[in-house]
Order: structure tokens, then C-alpha cells, then sequence
């Protein structure tokens, strides 16, 4: 039976505008890094989150080139949904990918080179079946690369409408200076910026946030769960599904003493609040005027639900933010520093 959209999806959410442009977003945006991947197609579960996720008004699929595993597969298998049911709601979509990692072979398969970024960004229209993608980001800063020649392949991409709207990803506050300035001389905005960001990973609270603002530029917050640390499946022992287990982001040295003092009291915040530590995880990235959104992953439609219900009490007290801080610190988690280092 073919996919009909719940028509009372937009009813309830909130939408966001990415900084000064004219595009509004959902505050929560789902990410297909993992568990939508797949040689032949994705999972049936994964299937039933897309669907979840746009029936209640989430319209941003967050998703790169290197996206799966095996690379590539996120987007081929995103394509088949596209056509097979998501077809008729595709102005209703924000679809955005990325190119920056190892994609493949050859001094050409990765960075931020014209070669790379024009080449990868035609094999991931083709692998989703479209003609363009909502947002085209850098995926992460090169410092071998001049900028201005990722600022002319961003650019390129809209001129050739092969993208709307453009974005970067872990470009430091100075980097993304540069870079908005090098967009705005060839006539294109930059949309977005998405960082990671949680309540053990803070490293934009320093100056990123206010350039943003001052720029005008949204903000997008990845692994706002700390590739699920903030979910509080650690606390007693490692399960057999998980990040940790999968080996795919998380490393078992990253599961410290301090970490877990920190979450069994996030956790006690939490509860009081009437959420669970996620929900209370994903308000608390949101509490940013600056932030446009939050981009989750999720493994199964009952985890989607849950992060999609934190909209319920985004709002904090000044005495919360203060408790919440006594433990909402660094845990030296941040897989990429390096890109967003000057």
C-alpha cells in the first residue's frame, strides 16, 4: 500500500528560520548517518522512521555522501523512498547532503577540491534520484584546499541549480568568517552551519554561536546526543546494540567515571523536568536563539518518538540551566576537532 502522509503533520511543530534567510526548518531534523544504510535497501524500521518523521512535520533528511554503511548506500536507499512514496511531497522536503571525508579512490575522493565536491555532490543527485538537494554543505574544513576554491564549487552548485541553498560543517568561528565573506563576493549566501554540539561536547559556546548570529548564518547541532552517551544506556553496562558495540563512533575508553557521575545527575535533572535525559538533551541544545535545529539519528520508531516528544517542554529555568551545568561539561568526545581548528 502506497505511503499517504498524515494530514495533520503540521499542526503541532514549531519552525525555525536558518538564521536571516527565508527557510524555515523543523527543530528537529533526522539524520540517516547510521541504520539507513544497506546493500540492497534499508531496513524496515528505517523505512518506518522516515515515514513517522515526516507524519509529524519533520521536513529536513539530513544525509552526505558517505552516509551507511557501505558509503553511498544511505542515499541510494533514500532514493528508492523518494521515488517509490515520498515523490509527491518533494516541495514539502528539505533534502540536504555533503561531501568532505573518503569517498573514494585517488587524490580526487575527498577534501574540499572543486573536483571533489562538484563530482561528489552529481553522484549523490544520482544515487537519490534528484534533479537538486535543498542544502549542499562542505563537510568539513580543508586546509590544504584554498577556500575560495571550495567557496567557488559551493557556489557552482547553485548557480548550476544543482542546490538551493549552501552550508558548511565543523568550520571553526574564523573559518567561517572567511568563508561567508568568499560566498557573499560570488553572490551566495551560506545558509547553515552544523557543528556538533551537546551538553558533554560545548566547544561553540567560545565564539562560534555569536559569529553565527552575527552573521545571519543558522545553526544545526549534530550528535546533540553524544553519539548516544546522552541516552543513558551506558550507565550499567554496554548493550549489544549500540554505537560502542558496532565500533562506528564511540570508543569504550570514552565510558569514564566522571562521564557517568555526570549523567546519573543529568539524568535526576531530567526526570524532574518530566523527560527523559535525551528529551531533556535535545531542549537544552535548543534553548539557543540561535539554533535552527537539532539532527538526530535514531535506530527504531519508539527511539524517533521520543526524541521528537523533548518539543513538549522546551522552556528552562534559570536555577535548571544553573544545576545543569554543574555537570553539563567537556568529556573530550569531539571526533572533529581537528576540522574546526584554526
Amino acid at each position: 500500500m502506497a505511503y499517504k502522509a498524515n494530514n495533520k503533520r503540521y499542526k503541532k511543530l514549531e519552525y525555525r528560520r536558518s538564521g536571516k534567510s527565508g527557510l524555515l526548518l523543523p527543530p528537529i531534523t533526522l539524520g540517516l548517518w547510521h541504520n539507513f544504510g544497506g546493500k540492497k535497501s534499508m531496513t524496515k524500521e528505517a523505512k518506518k522512521m522516515l515515514f513517522r518523521a515526516f507524519d509529524r512535520g519533520i521536513t529536513h533528511f539530513d544525509l552526505a555522501n558517505n552516509y551507511g554503511p557501505p558509503a553511498g548506500s544511505a542515499e541510494e536507499n533514500f532514493g528508492k523512498v523518494m521515488n517509490s512514496d515520498f515523490k509527491k511531497y518533494r516541495d514539502e522536503m528539505i533534502i540536504s547532503s555533503k561531501a568532505g571525508y573518503h569517498m573514494w579512490d585517488g587524490p580526487y575522493g575527498e577534501w574540499g577540491s572543486k573536483k571533489y565536491l562538484t563530482a561528489s555532490l552529481d553522484q549523490s543527485l544520482k544515487r537519490m534520484k534528484l534533479e537538486y538537494v535543498d542544502i549542499f554543505y562542505s563537510h568539513r574544513f580543508d586546509p590544504l584546499t584554498p577556500l575560495e576554491e571550495t567557496a567557488d564549487a559551493l557556489a557552482q552548485a547553485v548557480n548550476q541549480g544543482k542546490a538551493l541553498y549552501v552550508g558548511i560543517s565543523s568550520y571553526s568561528s574564523k573559518q567561517t568568517i572567511i568563508i561567508n565573506k568568499l560566498l557573499k563576493q560570488r553572490g551566495i549566501s551560506c545558509l547553515i552551519h552544523q557543528p556538533s554540539y551537546s551538553m558533554l561536547n560545548r566547544w561553540i559556546e567560545k565564539d562560534l554561536l555569536d559569529t553565527l548570529k552575527k552573521l545571519g548564518i543558522g545553526c544545526i547541532a549534530f550528535s546533540p546526543l553524544a553519539q548516544g552517551m546522552l541516552s543513558g544506556k551506558y550507565l550499567k553496562t554496554i548493550p549489544k546494540v549500540s554505537r560502542i558495540s558496532d565500533n562506528s563512533s564511540l570508543d569504550k575508553k570514552m565510558i569514564t567515571q566522571s562521564y557517568l557521575v555526570k549523567i546519573k545527575e543529568l539524568t535526576k535533572i531530567a526526570k524532574k523536568r518530566g523527560q527523559s535525559l535525551p528529551q531533556m538533551a535535545l531542549s537544552w541544545v535548543l534553548r539557543h536563539q540561535t539554533m535552527t535545529s537539532a539532527l538526530i539519528g535514531a535506530r527504531t520508531v519508539k527511539q524517533l518518538d521520543e526524541c521528537l516528544d523533548s518539543q513538549n517542554n522546551l522552556n528552562f529555568s534559570k536555577s535548571e540551566l544553573n544545576e545543569i551545568n554543574k555537570y553539563a561539561k567537556e568529556e573530550k568526545i569531539n571526533l572533529w576537532a581537528t576540522s574546526s581548528k584554526d
